[in-house]
């Protein structure tokens, strides 16, 4: 059986929520290749036109660092 995998998910909210979004996520990107981590699945996801929100993925045993060093307002178990 395999790690369960969490997502760290950073929330934004009004008309500019989706543009942030996406911009956040590319910053997460950044972030995955500067650190050389082989974390695979970042993105964004619009929910409303007032709400969208930036996602990284990571496996349980690495949330702690993660969260740590990145501060998402929340998270939940992934399932792919």
């Amino acid at each position: 059986m395999s790690e369960r995998k969490i997502k760290l998910i950073w929330d934004f909210k009004g008309p500019d929520a989706q543009r942030i979004a996406e911009h956040h996520a590319k910053h997460l990107e950044e972030y995955v290749a500067l650190e050389r981590l082989e974390l695979k699945t970042v993105g964004h996801l619009q929910l409303s036109e007032v709400h969208s929100y930036a996602f990284l993925v990571v496996p349980e045993n690495q949330m702690i660092k993660m969260r740590d060093a990145l501060k998402p307002h929340r998270a939940e178990i992934f399932i792919a």
